[in-house]
This record gives C-alpha cells, structure tokens and sequence, in this order.
C-alpha cells in the first residue's frame, strides 16, 4: 500500500516548541514528520536527505534567517512547499518570506491545532496566510510584485483562462466549477494583485512573468 502521508521537517532551535509541534503532528493520521533541524545549515541537509512535502521553518535561526534556509530548501528540493513561523508580526519578515518563495506564514503564538490544517493547504498547492497579513502585502516598497506570490494554483489557472479571452461562463465551464465560483476567484486575484479590472489583472501577471511565455 502507497504512503499518502504528508511528508514534514520541522526547523526549529527551541527543543521544547519542535518536540510541541511533533507530538501534534504525530497524532495526525495524514501527516508524518520525517526531521528535525535546529539550525539553517541542518534544515537544508536534512531537506535534501528526506525530501519532505512542507517545512515549517522558523523565521530566526542560530546560524542565519529562515529565509535563507527557505531558499536554499527551495532551490535544492523544488518540490518542497515552506510554511514560514515567526515569533512577531513583522511585515518586513512577511515580505522577506515571500520573496524566499514561502508558501505561507504563520505567527507561533497562534492555536497549533491549525497547522495539520495550514500543512495540507500548503501541499495541495495553496497558499497559507491569514486576511490580516495580506493586507499587509498593499503596504510598504515591493508590495505589488509580492502580492503575486500568494495567487493560488487554482487562481493562475483562471487567470490563464481570462488572459485568452474567455468570459466567466466559458471559464466556469472549462473549468467544471460554477460562474459563482469563476466569480469569487476573479475577486480574489484582483484583491491580491491591487487590480481594479480583470485586463489590468492579466497586465500585471504578465508584466510579472505569472502567465509565461506569450
């Protein structure tokens, strides 16, 4: 029988928070942890070594930011989705996470009973931070292009389909969803791209290289 299991490290260097977030994700039938790391440079080895599916990676580490960390990750095992936990809410640690390609942000002093929640979304492809850290993305320099980065799979797929022109019913319809659903997505991708139309929308993406190649 396959291992459908969640596949996730832990990167943490307070014993007791990473040996926290284990217990509860042991306890959860769908997730496995497969490491723990303490530090920037043991997060990258041990990513390479169990090729997880999500990280949860603290923003400050002994030997450097978990932003770094989250990079190297990323460029190392592609496929890995990091979750970025942070002791404070910084915009500026929001910002630096999303640039390292993080697909979510969390602040530890949040409920734990979240993350085998967050954890899933983040493997399935979405993108993990709450309303009040998006709004702080339409603030501060560099806010427009990371705004791009927590558009969904689901959201650049529509967005393809409303760059070809199509109309709301004809994306509903590729798409087997219903218009309302076309509706609400195309809302949330000018929301989260600070457009005010759905061809202004389609000019940022491709200003941001999100649609590919012409």
């Amino acid at each position: 029988m396959t291992d459908t299991r969640i596949r996730v490290l832990l990167v943490d260097d307070h014993a007791m928070v990473a040996e926290g977030f284990r217990r509860l994700l042991d306890a959860t039938e769908d997730i496995e942890v497969v490491g723990v790391a303490g530090t920037a440079a043991a997060a990258a080895d041990a990513a390479t070594e169990h090729r997880p599916d999500v990280v949860l990676m603290d923003y400050r580490l002994p030997d450097g930011p978990g932003t770094a960390a989250a990079a190297r990750i990323r460029a190392e095992v592609p496929g890995a989705r990091v979750i970025m936990l942070t002791g404070s809410d910084e915009p500026e640690a929001l910002r630096a996470a999303l640039a390292a390609g993080c697909v979510g942000y969390l602040e530890k002093t949040g409920p734990l009973d979240r993350l085998p929640a967050a954890i899933r979304a983040a493997a399935a492809g979405e993108t993990v931070i709450s309303p009040h850290h998006l709004a702080q993305l339409s603030r501060g320099p560099g806010a427009a292009a990371l705004r791009q980065h927590t558009l969904t799979r689901r959201e650049l797929e529509i967005l393809r389909l409303v760059a070809e022109g199509m109309s709301n019913q004809m994306i509903a319809d590729a798409a087997v969803v219903s218009i309302h659903t076309v509706r609400t997505h195309i809302q949330a991708i000018l929301e989260k791209v600070g457009a005010h139309s759905k061809l202004e929308a389609v000019t940022i993406a491709r200003r941001q290289g999100l649609l590919g190649p012409d």
